[in-house]
């Protein structure tokens, strides 16, 4: 699939599903990884994720697309198009849009935390990334030192 049937398929899902045209551009967008599309307020064009229909199908294509008509089509009538807001979560709920795209395989994983700390005084285990000075930083629970238990690997 090229940008100009990504085009097409979104104009025809614009008219389709919420009554109206889509007079902007829909493009596929390699450098994205973790997210299945992305809509710009400033221009008002569609970037879309093409793992989103190349790792998965085009049923998931469209889900992502309906996401991002949400926010377009709510953004150019004045509406609420942000993700927390009521409007946009029944509007999604009524065209069947996707509420997150599947995970790729070019989303990074989470490292795994490798230093373990627990509080001298609740007992509280902590998990970091980096190491920290002891002595400098106390639990907010307690108030009490950490101590380092273990180096995880």
């Amino acid at each position: 699939m090229d940008n100009q049937e990504l085009q097409r398929l979104t104009e025809k899902w614009s008219l389709e599903y919420f009554q109206r045209p889509f007079l902007h551009q829909a493009v596929f967008n390699r450098r994205l990884k973790t997210t299945g599309g992305r809509y710009h307020l400033d221009d008002h064009h569609i970037d879309i994720n093409p793992l989103m229909y190349t790792e998965f199908d085009l049923e998931n294509l469209k889900k992502v697309v309906l996401h991002e008509l949400c926010h377009y089509h709510l953004h150019l009538t004045g509406q609420d198009y942000r993700h927390r807001s009521a409007a946009f979560r029944s509007l999604l709920a009524r065209v069947g849009g996707s509420r997150y795209a599947p995970p790729t395989s070019r989303a990074r994983h989470r490292k795994q935390p490798r230093w373990l700390y627990q509080c001298q005084g609740c007992g509280g285990l902590v998990a970091r990334q980096r190491r920290f000075n002891t002595a400098r930083y106390v639990c907010r629970r307690c108030g009490n030192h950490f101590k380092l238990i273990n180096l995880k690997k």
